[in-house]
């Protein structure tokens, strides 16, 4: 429940007339998130500056005529409750391509009622195009077998460690084929065009994520660090290309959001190029090695300080914006991660327009909430107020969770631009006020809306009570 010291109810209508701009074009990104270092902030059609908050939605168990059947409205409608309006969601070329130019109806009509259920929820969704160990020939999901091509090189399946698995000669073969060969090229671009045609009206899609954690071939010689770079380079870079074209033959304005490889967890700086398009995001994932093997959060070896420093350079040399699409470690209850969630959740902030945890989902491992829907130990530390869309540019925005106070400051936009802010409480009672040239103009539960006057100042408080 919400208190509020300043409050108006207004229709909807007169709220959907103050989003929009004065102007027939909504101003573009004008700031950069707090201390980003000239990194871009997202923006949506009115020129506001947005913050995504969220989780991984998926489906890897069942396939065919049960594919993503263990999706439900519940997860939309349970993370909004407690204050995410993101969601990450896996789809699997294997399932809406399993045969060569015969694409599955039945498969595009699930994603269409997932994306219902978020608009339902105002939960924005991120299409993500997802495999594990490239694919179905692997044991594994993501691109189809009639896809894979090993060159007759082996592969040994390792149960107990899968990542491993990327570094068997057929997995990586098959990974250069895909880069290099023209069929399976135009094969991989008309499945996006395809999916981009389908969806790109559908008010809950923000973007697509065109490969999820891409790997590559390591030739003899090489480290780790410098296959990745030069895969980044050589090869991940003209994909992004020839899939951001692809998808604008059929859609000219839907966020396109690029990874790379899995190894800038380790701290190593991209070696991604340019990607001719104007609406890039880029979406690197934030694991450590340690942590995934089951260790406890070492602030000792500030892991966390080396990975900010390597994923910002790609977006501020690139002038993109910043989103993490995974993060989070499978044992969360290990002594020392309330530190590492609260100091991961600090570091996101200072460069990012938001994150998808890894995952939503009602158990135990990876999953954030139980079988009840109450977080898992330290997974509520997710669950802070922030700033879904500010009418201008932010200068500042601070949580301190033992005051229970947030505190967002910004620059209203001008007279052009659009002239209301929506904030994200997470489930309790807050207290929300406004300073001089703003107004809080209705509050409900888990969220308010400001509105300011024209290039004004604006600070706004929202205090747990």
């Amino acid at each position: 429940m919400l208190r509020v010291s300043r409050t108006a109810l207004v229709v909807s209508a007169v709220v959907a007339a103050l989003l929009a701009p004065t102007a027939a074009h909504a101003e573009g990104p004008v700031a950069s998130p707090p201390d980003g270092g000239g990194i871009p902030v997202l923006t949506d059609e009115h020129g506001r500056a947005l913050t995504l908050r969220g989780w991984n939605i998926e489906d890897k168990a069942n396939r065919g005529d049960a594919a993503l059947s263990a999706i439900t409205e519940r997860h939309f409608r349970d993370m909004r409750a407690k204050g995410f309006n993101f969601a990450r969601l896996l789809v699997f070329w294997d399932d809406l391509e399993p045969r060569p130019g015969q694409y599955s109806q039945g498969y595009l009509r699930k994603i269409e009622r997932i994306l219902d259920w978020a608009e339902k929820h105002d939960v924005k969704v991120l299409i993500d195009a997802h495999q594990d160990v490239f694919g179905t020939a692997f044991g594994h999901r993501g691109v189809p077998a009639w896809a894979t091509r090993t060159d007759g090189l082996p592969f040994t399946p390792h149960p107990d460690d899968w990542f491993s698995e990327y570094f068997e000669p057929a997995v990586q073969r098959a990974f250069t084929h895909l880069y290099e060969d023209e069929d399976l090229r135009r094969a991989q671009a008309r499945m996006w065009r395809l999916l981009a045609d389908r969806f790109e009206d559908h008010p809950a899609v923000i973007g697509y994520d065109l490969i999820n954690e891409p790997m590559g071939e390591v030739r003899e010689g090489e480290d780790l660090a410098t296959a990745a770079r030069r895969i980044e380079r050589d090869q991940l870079t003209p994909m992004y290309n020839r899939l951001a074209d692809a998808i604008r033959s059929v859609d000219p304005s839907t966020w396109v959001f690029v990874e790379p490889t899995p190894i800038v967890g380790e701290g190593v700086p991209t070696g991604l190029g340019r990607i001719d398009d104007p609406k890039i995001v880029y979406a690197p994932h934030f694991y450590n090695t340690g942590m995934e093997a089951g260790a406890d959060y070492d602030p000792a070896a500030r892991w966390i300080e080396t990975y900010e420093q390597a994923v910002t350079q790609y977006p501020q040399e690139y002038k993109v914006p910043v989103v993490v699409g995974e993060w989070g470690p499978l044992n969360n209850s290990l002594p020392l991660m309330n530190r590492f969630y609260r100091e991961a959740m600090a570091s996101l902030g200072r460069y990012g327009s938001g994150w998808a945890g890894y995952v939503w989902c009602y158990g135990g491992g990876y999953c954030a909430v139980d079988g009840a829907g109450t977080f898992r130990t330290n997974k509520e530390l997710t669950a802070e107020p922030y700033a879904e869309a500010v009418a201008g540019t932010v200068r500042s925005a601070t949580y301190d969770a033992g005051a229970g106070t947030y505190r967002l400051s910004y620059d209203s936009a001008g007279r052009r631009g659009p002239r209301v802010t929506e904030l994200s409480l997470p489930p309790g009672t807050w207290r929300v006020t406004a300073g001089t040239g703003a107004l809080v103009l209705r509050t409900s539960p888990g969220r308010a809306l400001v509105l300011a006057a024209p290039g004004a100042r604006v600070t706004v408080t929202a205090t747990r009570g």
